[in-house]
């Protein structure tokens, strides 16, 4: 059982031999809003573990599948790195778990969808993930929906495994909170306009929208959803939780809510809340070295995967040295071991069914007033 005091444990020690960390983010593209946060992150991570030193290599796959698998090609085969991070977006990690899995390589998605590590079984057994998953957060909405009174809600999402992942778990939970689903639209990352889309949903009258989207991207149908004079309550998911998605919404997103990671309002936490303190440490280190007001949940979600790994490591080195087959398995059944690592957006309780980690403590509701996230308990 791993718990945080052995992370202080991990960074001590002589530098010898060298743990390689192959990373893939989407730091161009659609999703660049997401990526840049967490490649900017990896310059923050411990360069230093348990005596080893930490070598990261990080590539680009410009929120491109294709580029993605190919990445991680090259990291398994001619980098031969012990671990993986990315990618970024769902369908990227979604490509690149057969490969990890072939290659017995532990990786850790920064992606929502529960897909990528559900049901833990098969090559599934090698990867982890550190957002919220798509369910987790698809019950903090409904619950919100419900008390607020709303019957009818109409969805438009990705067309891609994020939009289907999140219309699945959203779609049976409305059903269970007796709200029905008036409309299922989808539309593409790189669209420029949703006005048909909208268009059939407006057609439906619904109290609410939920748009299911990720970064800037997910502003395109709330701005059409305004400029046709629609008047209901707009819920956005986590994917959102940035200052460019405020940017280019603007005015738009006024009154919008949503479920975030904690990390996104940290200062507002209670002192009482289990997170408040780590997620302050993320923020404080990443402002530090970008400037105040930078910080991301994106980033986020990959400071957390640098704790994952830095705290598996010590037990990974008792199984073999890295580079070995031997080390790249102490990583795995490390992380899977891990028990109460207090992350920048939540706790994490790893096991052998869940690959996650994460309860109730990783979920807040925000809302969006002047322009600026604000909690709401």
């Amino acid at each position: 059982m791993l718990v945080p005091s052995l992370i202080a444990l991990a960074f001590a020690g002589s530098a010898s031999a060298q743990i390689k960390i192959g990373v893939t983010v989407s730091a161009t593209g659609p999703a660049a809003s997401l990526g840049i946060p967490e490649k900017n992150t990896f310059a923050l991570l411990p360069k230093t573990i348990a005596g080893k030193t930490v070598e990261y290599i990080v590539l680009d796959d410009a929120t491109d599948t294709t580029t993605a698998v190919k990445n991680t090609r090259k990291l398994l085969t001619e980098d031969k790195v012990d671990l993986i991070i990315g990618s970024t977006t769902t369908p990227n990690s979604l490509a690149m778990i057969e490969l990890v899995g072939d290659a017995e390589t532990p990786m850790i998605s920064m992606a929502a969808s529960a897909s990528i590590i559900e049901p833990v079984e098969g090559k599934r057994r090698w990867v982890f993930k550190t957002p919220q998953n798509d369910s987790h957060m698809s019950t903090a909405i409904t619950a919100h929906m419900a008390n607020a009174g709303i019957k009818s809600v109409a969805f438009i999402g990705f067309s891609d495994a994020y939009g289907e992942g999140w219309y699945r778990e959203f779609a049976k939970l409305a059903e269970l909170r007796h709200i029905k689903v008036t409309a299922n639209e989808r539309f593409a990352r790189a669209d420029t306009s949703v006005t048909g889309q909208i268009l059939k949903i407006l057609a439906t009258n619904p109290d609410a929208v939920l748009i299911a989207g990720a970064g800037t991207p997910a502003a395109l149908p709330q701005k059409t959803l305004k400029e046709r004079g629609y008047k209901g309550v707009i819920y956005q998911t986590h994917g959102v939780a940035n200052n460019d998605f405020l940017r280019v919404c603007g005015k738009d997103c006024e009154g919008t809510w949503l479920p975030s990671g904690p990390l996104l309002v940290a200062e507002q936490l209670a002192d009482s809340n289990p997170v408040k303190k780590s997620a302050l440490a993320y923020k404080v280190a990443y402002e530090k070295a970008y400037g105040a007001g930078t910080v991301s949940t994106f980033g986020g979600h990959a400071w957390d995967a640098g704790l994952l790994m830095a705290a598996a490591v010590p037990e990974a080195l008792k199984q073999g040295q890295p580079g070995t087959k031997e080390f790249r398995k102490g990583l795995r059944d490390g992380i899977e071991n891990i028990r109460n690592l207090a992350g920048a957006h939540g706790i994490f309780n790893m096991g052998p069914k869940d690959h996650l980690g994460f309860d109730q403590r990783a979920r807040v509701m925000v809302k969006i007033v002047d322009g600026k996230w604000k909690l709401v308990e």
